[in-house]
């Protein structure tokens, strides 16, 4: 692994001229996460993925980004600092921007918040339509592979602080979790058969959707290795992966 934030501008260079051309973004989101679990879950699982998986590979790893499109959240839970839509893309297109100047031909953004989606895939657009050749990708923790999307959705189809993500804090991060707080934490999904998509004010009680309450430490052990271990392949994929077809985006055939 080269983690950028350690390295100098001249072991940088060193690295891309040896070779190195991929890069990790962990981005994960500061938002509530019920009665029962810290703010900074999305960007603790984003965060720790990344750097377990980039332990084994020769990529950088960029620092991780704390902040996320989180304003479905609304002002009815304190704790949550979200960017809007339109910001997150500046933010990431800025930084494709200069990771793709410092000799990087692949990018992953790697998401560990639901709705950072969108923005992100806008930001995707955006630099792949502005840098000829270079490849971005948009990873989604919670969706890497069919087991870990699975595990994911068992109990809401519109999860949030939900078994899933409780047992992986309780496995790698058991401080931001309050299991005093477990049994009253569940809440139901209330959007199915919904045309709209509402903000969480009008579809939970507490923030939360989904039964943490029957989460445990060995679900999420055998969540994230599932995690790991589907990452891991994804990346090696990825670090070796051209083009299928080697044609300027800029040059028109006429």
């Amino acid at each position: 692994m080269f983690q950028l934030s350690h390295m100098t501008w001249e072991e940088v260079a060193d690295a891309v001229r040896s070779g190195i051309e991929t890069a990790i973004l962990p981005i994960g989101a500061t938002e509530q996460h019920g009665p029962h679990m810290g703010c900074g879950m999305d960007t603790a699982i984003a965060h720790r993925l990344c750097s377990d998986v980039a332990a084994e590979s020769e990529i950088f790893l960029l620092p991780t980004l704390p902040y996320g499109c989180s304003v479905g959240h609304s002002h009815r839970w304190p704790g949550t600092i979200a960017l809007n839509p339109k910001t997150l893309i500046d933010v990431i297109s800025d930084i494709g921007d200069w990771v793709k100047n410092s000799g990087v031909r692949r990018l992953l953004l790697v998401n560990g918040h639901v709705t950072n989606e969108a923005p992100l895939r806008c930001a995707l657009e955006i630099l792949r339509a502005r840098h000829d050749g270079f490849m971005v990708a948009l990873v989604n923790t919670a969706q890497i592979s069919a087991r870990v999307k699975d595990a994911h959705f068992a109990d809401a189809g519109d999860w949030h602080a939900n078994d899933a993500e409780t047992s992986l804090m309780m496995h790698l991060f058991p401080e931001i979790v309050r299991e005093e707080k477990l049994a009253e934490a569940d809440d139901e999904d209330r959007t199915g058969g919904c045309v709209f998509s509402h903000p969480v004010n009008r579809t939970s009680k507490n923030g939360v959707t989904g039964t943490p309450s029957i989460a445990s430490a060995e679900k999420g052990a055998q969540l994230y290795q599932w995690m790991c271990e589907d990452f891991s392949s994804l990346l090696h994929h990825a670090t070796q992966e051209e083009a299928p077809l080697n044609h300027s985006y800029f040059e028109s055939v006429l």
